[in-house]
């Protein structure tokens, strides 16, 4: 995870926090969840506040939030004190076992990462997942040059490219590119399966 990055969502955690529960609900990240996702345990990676993880236990997908930062997981724990959530960072994910959860949920978190932690980041992912799993990616999508906004989070501008690298063309079930219903920002998104049981 990029240290200022991680440094910034540490320091405004109650703002971070506020911002992302005052936008819409995101009615399209719920959408494509209940079209591909089974039924079973979830691991929301990049958690943040916990929403999208509370909005998963509720609606028959029992999710535990990882996040890496202490702050952004002390706003979750707050929030829902019913749900769990762990400290954990891409691109390693120390902690989490492989073939472990029915679905994974990373909502834009990997424009975080340098460009050369996104193929190891999309590898681990897919590899928590036990076979016949689903994968719902999402990334905000930084046209040219890398940037920070004026918290210091950095946005890597990194081609698609290279999440196709790690997943086979025919474990892709969803690919476009969507204006957020929460943000408002344009994200690429990709849900996957990874291969296996049917």
């Amino acid at each position: 995870m990029d240290k200022k990055t991680l440094g910034a969502y540490d320091r405004g955690a109650e703002a971070f926090a506020k911002d992302w529960h005052e936008q819409p609900p995101p009615t399209d990240l719920q959408a494509a969840v209940r079209q591909f996702f089974r039924a079973g345990t979830t691991a929301d990676v990049g958690c943040g506040s916990g929403r999208d993880t509370a909005w998963l236990s509720a609606n028959g997908f029992p999710a535990i939030g990882y996040d890496a930062s202490e702050g952004l997981l002390a706003e979750s724990r707050r929030r829902y004190p019913q749900v769990r959530f762990q400290l954990s960072a891409l691109p390693e994910l120390d902690g989490i076992a492989e073939d472990s959860f029915t679905n994974v949920l990373c909502e834009t978190v990997i424009m975080h990462l340098p460009p050369e932690a996104i193929c190891p980041a999309v590898r681990k992912l897919m590899a928590i997942l036990e076979p016949g799993g689903t994968l719902y990616l999402t990334w905000r999508v930084t046209e040219g040059a890398d940037l920070r906004d004026d918290h210091g989070r950095l946005y890597t501008a990194f081609d698609s490219s290279l999440v196709f690298q790690v997943i086979p063309a025919a474990s892709v079930l969803l690919n476009e590119r969507v204006t957020s219903a929460s943000s408002g920002k344009m994200i690429h998104r990709v849900v996957a399966r990874k291969s296996g049981k049917q």
